[in-house]
C-alpha cells in the first residue's frame, strides 16, 4: 500500500482542549500567571496549550483537577480522551502511526534521519525548517506537535519492546548546529536509560552491512504478525505479505548483530556529547 498525500491532516481538537482548558481556568478565576506554577508547568507552556500549539502531556489532567477541583478534572480529561497523536502527521503515515499504537514490538533501522520517536524538539524544527515546499507557519507547528505526541508511546506502552539501530554517520553529521546535536545526543542517553527501549549505532566503519536497502520499520501485533513499512520523499508502503515481511525480519537481525551493543553505544553517546 502506497500513497503520496504528504499533507498533514490539520485537527481542530487541539485548538478545542486549549480553549476548554482556558474556560476552566478563568472559571476559576485564575490568570495563566496564577495557574501555570500550580500546575508545575511556565506561563509559556500552559499559553502554547490554550493556543493549541502544543501537545498537552498527559499529567496537566490530574494537577488541573488538583486545583480547580473533580468537575474541571473530569471536563478536561474528557476533552484530553478526544486528542489523538495523529494530529498533524502527514496522511501517509497516519496508518502506521495507529499500528504503532497496538503494537508489542517495535524495530526501526535509519541511514537518513534519526527515527521520529528519537527526535527531540530541535531536531524536529531542524528537520521541519528543511521540508520543500515549505511549510507553513500553522502545519509547520501541528507537525512539530504530532511528532513530540508520538513519544508518549514508549511511557504509554511499558510492555512494548522498543529496539533502534541507526547511523553513527547521522550522529556525526551534527545536522542543525551543535546545539541541536547537544539536545539530540542528550535525549538518546535519557531515551535509552527506559528499560523498554534499547539503542544501537552502526559504526561508521563496518564491512558487513546489511543496510544498503534503506531504513526501515518492523511491528509485532498483538496476535504476532510482523508488518514492514518504509517511507521516503513523501511516500509510503505498508509490507504485509509474509515473505517480504520476513526477509526485512532476517535484514534487521543482521543489523542488529553488526551494531555496537547498546551499553557500547551508551559509551559511544557520551563520548560524543562530552567532545561537543
Amino acid at each position: 500500500m502506497a500513497t503520496d498525500k504528504s499533507e498533514p491532516e490539520v485537527s481542530d481538537s487541539l485548538k478545542t482542549f486549549g480553549a476548554v482548558l482556558k474556560v476552566l481556568r478563568d472559571e476559576g478565576g485564575l490568570t495563566q500567571e496564577q495557574f501555570a506554577p500550580k500546575v508545575r508547568y511556565s506561563v509559556t507552556y500552559v499559553a502554547k496549550i490554550e493556543q493549541g500549539r502544543r501537545f498537552p502531556p498527559r499529567e496537566l489532567v490530574p494537577r488541573t483537577e488538583e486545583v480547580l477541583g473533580s468537575l474541571a478534572g473530569r471536563v478536561l480529561g474528557a476533552a484530553y480522551r478526544s486528542l489523538t497523536r495523529k494530529v498533524g502527521l502527514a496522511s501517509w503515515v497516519q496508518h502506521w502511526a495507529g499500528i504503532e499504537e497496538e503494537a508489542v514490538t517495535l524495530l526501526a533501522y535509519d541511514c537518513a534521519v534519526v527515527p521520529g520517536l528519537l527526535q527531540p524538539e530541535p531536531y524536529i524544527r531542524a528537520i521541519s525548517d528543511r521540508y520543500i515546499p515549505h511549510t507553513p507557519a500553522e502545519e509547520y507547528e501541528h507537525q512539530v506537535i504530532a511528532r513530540l505526541a508520538r513519544q508518549q508511546l514508549f511511557a504509554d506502552l511499558p510492555n512494548t519492546s522498543f529496539s533502534f539501530v541507526i547511523e553513527q554517520a547521522l550522529l556525526d553529521r551534527c545536522f542543525g548546529g551543535i546545539e541541536v546535536t547537544r539536545a539530540l545526543l542528550d535525549h538518546l542517553l535519557e531515551q535509552q536509560a527506559r528499560q523498554n527501549v534499547e539503542i544501537q549505532v552502526m559504526p561508521l566503519r563496518q564491512e558487513d552491512h546489511f543496510g544498503y536497502e534503506g531504513s526501515m520499520r518492523l511491528a509485532e501485533t498483538a496476535d504476532h504478525r510482523w508488518l514492514g513499512y518504509i517511507e521516503a520523499h513523501g511516500t509510503s508502503a505498508l509490507i504485509t505479505e509474509p515473505k517480504a515481511v520476513s526477509a526485512m525480519h532476517q535484514r534487521y537481525g543482521k543489523l542488529r548483530s553488526q551494531a555496537l551493543s547498546p551499553q557500547a553505544t551508551t559509551s559511544l553517546l557520551e563520548q560524543m556529547r562530552g567532545a561537543l
